[in-house]
């Protein structure tokens, strides 16, 4: 179970205050897979960084009792003057995972070749993002974060990576932000709208779906 409990996340700069969430609060269901919808920067992807912990709330807090990954394909975490193959290390001891395996499977996918061997901070983005999905794929987590995945690449890289989720897929729960509604109606079973700063859940992946394309009239 993962519980949002009347988060509010504000963000300052300089003297622009942004109101994000205001007193947010959600109880979501492991086991089941949910699409998250909302007008561009009404905090989807704010959200998903609050529940994977990379990100705090303001106030409130969010508990989780599964394993739940980073956003898929994430990068903003990865140390610029380490390796790709430091930045494997560091996260498979983070997360418990056994490195030999981990740094195998991530050389398998995201084929970087001798690239794995130089600072990130010289990566293109797609590069990138190659050593993000392969990251994240290479660590079994209960619940995945994905945030517009399956984006970077060649046809080539989609194709496996897409096969690589629908496996997964059928073992652990999803929340996917997307602007893609056949996608949501693909992976999940319910949705919820950020909706005025607040989250609005509902039970049926098509009445959320209605509910957003309201919001946006």
């Amino acid at each position: 179970m993962i519980k949002i409990d009347d988060i509010t996340k504000v963000y300052v700069t300089g003297e622009h205050r942004r109101v994000v969430f205001d007193g947010a609060s959600a109880t979501l269901d492991s086991s089941r897979s949910y699409g998250l919808l909302g007008p561009n920067g009404a905090g989807k992807s704010t959200l998903l960084r609050l529940i994977a912990g990379t990100d705090a709330p303001t106030r409130g807090r969010v508990t989780r009792d599964v394993r739940v990954s980073w956003p898929m394909g994430y990068t903003g975490g990865m140390h610029g003057e380490m390796t790709g193959r430091e930045n494997i290390i560091f996260v498979a001891r983070i997360y418990g995972a056994d490195v030999r395996r981990t740094i195998e499977f991530v050389e398998d996918f995201a084929e970087l070749g001798r690239y794995l061997d130089v600072p990130v901070r010289t990566y293109s983005s797609g590069m990138r993002s190659r050593l993000g999905f392969g990251m994240s794929f290479a660590i079994d987590f209960e619940c995945y974060l994905v945030d517009e995945a399956m984006s970077a690449g060649d046809a080539r890289f989609k194709a496996r990576a897409t096969k690589l989720f629908a496996e997964r897929r059928q073992r652990s729960s999803l929340i996917i932000v997307s602007h893609n509604i056949p996608t949501i109606r693909q992976y999940c079973d319910q949705c919820m709208v950020v909706h005025q700063a607040k989250l609005v859940m509902f039970d049926k992946v098509d009445d959320g779906i209605e509910f957003h394309k309201k919001s946006l009239a």
